[in-house]
């Protein structure tokens, strides 16, 4: 039977996969928060690498004296602070002097708004120091004219190693023979005017900047610088809804997975249950060679061995009721041949209570056999044959039969009408006669049967006024031989089969036998209740 999730075993599994990927949804999205920043300043040291490698080379080709005013006239133009500062002056580690002297670039936020950048010079030991205040048109122009600038003043046939030498990282610069085509004849005519051009590109969302260069005594030629794409971060509204919807279905996955194991583990309980319910024919299903597995055909060797043992046990209890019976027929034998032969009363008195010794005996024998065939039956799965059977008839012979052993009690059936079960007559007979000749034998003046006609079960309750049985003990009385009390128990008969027996007729059935308090009497009440067949 399934259960509901709150009663399942792995519900603090599912709480602690919850709270895991809870966890990891949290790391994930300050993890890609960082790689954001990351990608970032990668981008803005990608995007200034060919701006600074045109000012450190133009620097680097002017005589020493003019450096310092040429840095001040384009710092004005440009809209940012140009510098030669020694290397020693930053206090570089390994790393970042590897990577200057690798050509790259270093980038530094001074504010929010602040950013400074670093170039090594190409003749080594001074760096190119920039500071800006983030990048604007009059920059971009102002570096494409200056790109323009330095390649008119540079022989033809050094032009292009000069452009790849410039670019670098994610500012391509390029130049052509011809106009581009992407601009209109009014463009064009802006161009041959010695402006500069800007372009958006809407599909890349990217600018692109061209410029007409006309060396002296050379035909034009067109720079182009760009595409210059932004960054485009993801959305974090956009990562949150793709890690949460990662995450559902890593949940959803996990979910089946260990609903699968459930299942399995259930199977193996329900099987566990069955076993301790005397069907100890019952074996676990073996899917696969893993843990579960495992533990399958364990537990199928376990329940052979036990089947094994309490069979051999069965049989000996059979066996030895039966080479029983002949020895106490010989001797009920012999003492009648005594007691026919014997004139003295004393005598005859003794013999007569050997003789009732010895069907205490027969009659314990009997209860051992019945409780060895009951248990043999269930050992090897053989099914109650039921069929259609009258209760209210069952417990009026049994009443009948008991009536003149207890003629000092009142002993009825409670009004009612008939009820028709499906069981096996003799069985259900013989569990109903020990539940009444046990409370006879406890009873103090009265005896009460009903029948109790439900839904889905039918009841047979037997209640008498005797002292009942203590709750602590309601358990254990059903066990073989058990015995609440020995004075109590010397003075009543019985030899602890009875409830026994009664038990097991029931599990055969599929119902359940239960003691609490009667409500009328005020001493037990034994229920008998079995289940309706559809």
């Amino acid at each position: 039977m399934r259960r509901a999730l709150a009663d399942s075993t792995f519900l603090r599994v599912y709480v602690m996969l919850a709270a895991t990927l809870v966890l990891a949804l949290g790391v994930a999205m300050v993890g890609m928060t960082l790689i954001d920043k990351v990608r970032i300043e990668h981008y803005r040291e990608q995007l200034a690498e060919a701006p600074m490698h045109l000012l450190a080379t133009m620097i680097d080709s002017m005589p020493r004296g003019e450096r310092r005013e040429w840095m001040a006239e384009k710092s004005e133009a440009l809209d940012m602070s140009m510098s030669i500062v020694p290397l020693s002056s930053l206090s570089p580690s390994y790393f970042t002097r590897l990577r200057l002297q690798r050509g790259g670039v270093l980038v530094g936020r001074d504010s929010p708004h602040e950013w400074r950048f670093w170039r090594l010079m190409p003749a080594g030991g001074a760096v190119l120091q920039v500071s800006l205040s983030g990048m604007s048109e009059r920059q971009l122009r102002g570096l494409t004219q200056l790109s323009g600038e330095w390649l008119a003043s540079l022989p033809a046939g050094a032009r292009q190693a000069s452009i790849d030498s410039m670019t670098r990282g994610d500012l391509p610069v390029s130049i052509s023979q011809s106009p581009p085509d992407i601009l209109e004849p009014r463009q064009r005519n802006r161009l041959a005017g010695g402006e500069v051009m800007m372009q958006l590109l809407p599909e890349h969302w990217s600018v692109v900047l061209f410029m007409q260069v006309t060396p002296p005594g050379e035909a034009p030629f067109w720079l182009t610088v760009g595409p210059m794409a932004s960054y485009e971060a993801l959305p974090p509204a956009l990562l949150a809804s793709m890690l949460v919807l990662l995450m559902g279905a890593l949940a959803i996955v996990i979910y089946l997975i260990v609903r699968g194991i459930e299942a399995r583990m259930a199977r193996l309980e329900m099987a566990a249950t069955r076993l301790a319910s005397g069907r100890l024919d019952t074996r676990v299903k073996v899917e696969s060679g893993d843990f579960l597995g495992r533990v399958g055909m364990a537990f199928n060797g376990m329940a052979s061995q036990v089947q094994s043992l309490l069979r051999a046990q069965q049989d000996m209890i059979r066996a030895v009721s039966h080479e029983l019976r002949t020895p106490v027929a010989r001797i009920r034998f012999a003492v009648q041949m005594v007691e026919d032969m014997s004139e003295d009363a004393l005598v005859r008195r003794q013999l007569q209570g050997v003789d009732s010794d010895i069907d205490e005996l027969d009659d314990l024998i009997d209860e051992i056999l019945t409780y060895a065939r009951l248990d043999s039956e269930t050992i090897h799965g053989v099914e109650a044959s039921p069929e259609p059977v009258e209760l209210r008839d069952i417990c009026e012979r049994v009443i009948d039969s008991l009536m003149p052993l207890h003629g000092n009690l009142d002993v009825r059936l409670t009004a009612g009408p008939e009820i028709e079960v499906h069981a096996d007559s003799r069985y259900l007979q013989r569990a109903t006669q020990n539940l009444v000749a046990n409370a006879c034998r406890h009873a103090r003046t009265r005896v009460k049967v009903s029948l109790l006609d439900e839904p889905n079960q039918v009841r047979v309750d037997v209640e008498d006024d005797g002292e009942g049985v203590p709750p602590e003990a309601r358990q254990d009385i059903f066990k073989p031989f058990a015995r609440l009390d020995d004075s109590r128990t010397r003075r009543s008969g019985g030899y602890g089969l009875g409830l026994s027996i009664v038990q097991k007729v029931m599990a055969w059935h599929g119902g359940t036998v239960s003691v609490d308090e009667s409500p009328g009497l005020k001493g037990a009440r034994f229920s008998l209740i079995i289940p309706r067949r559809v």
